[in-house]
């Protein structure tokens, strides 16, 4: 069975539009109802699909994912998984989206941290979300503005050479006292022995790379995540803050946000690792919070936490 894609390639989505003789912006809206199929939303059984088109030319797919057990703001909105993908993906614009819902305000939000967020241009596919759309409207891309015109986001709180959520930057972050390449004290988990996935120390790499592109502009407290499961597939996830505080997204999260993409659909009892790596006496700090996800979606899972610290600037 083919694994679901949640990134498409430009000439994969330029030879599919292609054969339906519409433009690959024109494709999006038709991808949306097949997306809502790969949702996870077993307390509301709402599925909900998102699809992104960058400025690299690749399709990302979003979905809504919510975890039994845990409070609701656990959950990851469709618009959320979209941006990690295109964060995870290394995509740097995100130009036009195509949703089966409209996006809630916690959604709209989100995306003010996304370079130019105002001209992000949106398209409901859901016509009964329109009430006020005279007939034949439903097909109309929108401004992310006109669905958030008042907004609040980086402007309002961060200088102007800040790099925005989906921009490069380096948090410079460091593991005192640790050689991340040669340091082998053996594996943090079952499987992967043999290519040094899944062992302490590629786990603490993968988490520390995770936690130098965390965005947290606002607190100054970055983290990251690296999971692996029973066959030794890494995964890997990032803090990303909003300007408004609760729409931001933890690591675990954004690391779920891998392994649903990238994972081949396994339950999430296949992960059987993770490590953190945040800062010692951070104001905004996961541990806890990773550890109560993590442990009541994988009863089994081995969790660690490793502190970092920030390195010297680069000269």
């Amino acid at each position: 069975m083919d694994r679901p894609k949640f990134v498409i390639q430009p000439e994969e989505a330029e030879t599919a539009a292609k054969r339906l003789g519409v433009s690959v912006v024109e494709l999006l809206p038709s991808l949306v109802k097949p997306a809502k199929s790969l949702a996870r939303p077993p307390i509301s059984n709402f599925h909900v699909a998102a699809i992104g088109l960058g400025s690299s030319g690749r399709i990302f797919v979003g979905v809504n994912v919510e975890f039994p057990g845990l409070p609701l703001h656990h959950s990851i909105h469709a618009e959320q998984f979209l941006v990690t993908n295109l964060s995870l993906s290394g995509e740097k614009c995100l130009r036009y989206v195509a949703v089966s819902a409209a996006p809630c305000g916690h959604c709209r939000q989100f995306l003010q941290e996304v370079p130019d967020a105002p001209d992000i241009k949106i398209l409901i596919t859901d016509s009964n979300a329109l009430p006020s759309r005279a007939a034949g409207d439903g097909d109309e891309f929108e401004r992310l503005s006109s669905l958030l015109p008042h907004r609040f986001g980086p402007d309002d709180l961060l200088e102007k050479d800040v790099p925005l959520l989906l921009e490069p930057h380096d948090n410079r972050l460091t593991i005192p006292d640790i050689d991340l390449d040669c340091h082998r004290d053996g594996e943090i988990c079952n499987g992967g022995a043999d290519s040094g996935h899944g062992t302490r120390s590629e786990m603490m790499r993968v988490a520390l790379e995770a936690a130098n592109r965390s965005y947290a502009p606002y607190s100054g407290c970055p983290s990251g995540v690296a999971v692996v499961d029973c066959d030794g597939g890494v995964f890997r996830g990032w803090y990303m803050e909003s300007a408004a505080y609760n729409p931001s997204l933890g690591p675990v999260q954004a690391a779920m946000v891998d392994y649903v993409a990238n994972g081949g659909g396994g339950g999430y009892e296949r992960i059987v690792g993770a490590v953190l790596v945040e800062k010692e006496g951070a104001v905004v700090r996961q541990e806890h919070t990773a550890r109560l996800l993590l442990q009541t979606i994988s009863p089994k899972c081995d969790f660690q936490v490793f502190h970092c610290r920030a390195g010297l600037p680069a000269s």
